[in-house]
């Protein structure tokens, strides 16, 4: 959402529809949800992608960020240059309907199977927030998703979730060292738009927030990075300046499960698995946004 726009709040009294949504029946509370300012597809979301190999992808820098996915062999990037003006790509990835999301407000790229009721479903940005988090909406029903809590809150969707999956942030030139053959998203996007520049950059270092949240935690700074994770319902926030200055491999354990952290520092990657080597999912977010969603959530410390 741009920086310049102030939000809207919506007095459910006087209203139950915004950028033509209907707001009548939703899972989160009517007046949180919030007008960034674009309407419906004012920031437009990519439906037809396209793509080119790693190696002949020039314009990215070797330090740039981008959000990689790979599936049966199908490795794919997805430049955060080209999604602070998109937000949501829908993909097919090794057979798999997939949405790319990433909310600039949150910091949170994530990934998801955008299959529901056995049918793929195509992603738009709505142009609402909530908690200062991007609402998906689908074009088949009209329904509001949201990002971070994984699951429709409005529309016929009501209740549905989408099934998350492992991405990982890093940067572009370890994704071409990994997958030489990898595909990265053009900037053919059919749109006019300055992938050269970031509009969140002043954002990104400011302690301030452009919208309210219902939760606010003051255990770490509003916008100090972290690596979050779900496992059995219980969510845990790993701050990555600990990351970091860490040992660069180290195990945790939530309930029964134990978990293998891995951090690489060159190309500033953080991935989690099981004890079985399955990939557990890691939404790298702003505290505030973690928090707002995952008011009980844990901070990892060495004494965990």
């Amino acid at each position: 959402m741009s920086a310049a726009l102030v939000w809207t709040a919506i007095h459910p009294a006087q209203a139950i529809t915004l950028n033509g949504f209907d707001l009548s029946k939703t899972d989160i509370p009517a007046n949180e949800i919030l007008s960034g300012g674009p309407g419906r597809d004012g920031i437009p979301a990519i439906f037809r992608p396209e793509f080119d190999l790693a190696s002949d992808a020039a314009w990215l820098a070797p330090s740039d960020r981008v959000l990689s996915i790979e599936i049966d062999s199908d490795a794919r990037a997805y430049p955060i240059r080209i999604l602070n003006w998109h937000e949501i790509v829908n993909d097919i990835v090794g057979g798999v309907p997939v949405v790319i999301s990433f909310c600039p407000l949150c910091g949170t790229g994530m990934a998801f199977d955008r299959r529901a009721e056995g049918k793929p479903l195509t992603f738009g940005v709505s142009g609402l927030l909530y908690n200062s988090d991007v609402l998906m909406y689908d074009r088949e029903t009209g329904s509001l998703w949201s990002q971070i809590m994984m699951k429709a809150v409005s529309g016929r969707m009501r209740g549905k979730t989408l099934r998350l999956l492992p991405l990982d942030q890093t940067t572009f030139a370890d994704f071409k060292a990994r997958y030489p053959s990898g595909k990265v998203l053009s900037t053919r996007t059919g749109h006019m738009r300055d992938y050269g520049r970031s509009p969140y950059r002043e954002y990104a270092y400011s302690p301030l927030l452009y919208f309210p949240v219902s939760n606010r935690d003051e255990r770490l700074q509003t916008k100090e990075p972290v690596a979050g994770i779900v496992v059995g319902g219980r969510a845990r926030a790993y701050p990555i300046r600990w990351i970091r200055a860490g040992p660069g491999r180290f195990q945790d354990r939530i309930g029964g499960t134990v978990l293998e952290i891995e951090y690489d520092k060159d190309a500033d990657l953080i991935r989690v698995n099981d004890s079985a080597g399955r990939p557990i999912p890691v939404v790298r977010a702003f505290w505030f946004a973690w928090a707002a969603f995952h008011p009980r959530t844990e901070i990892f410390s060495s004494g965990n």
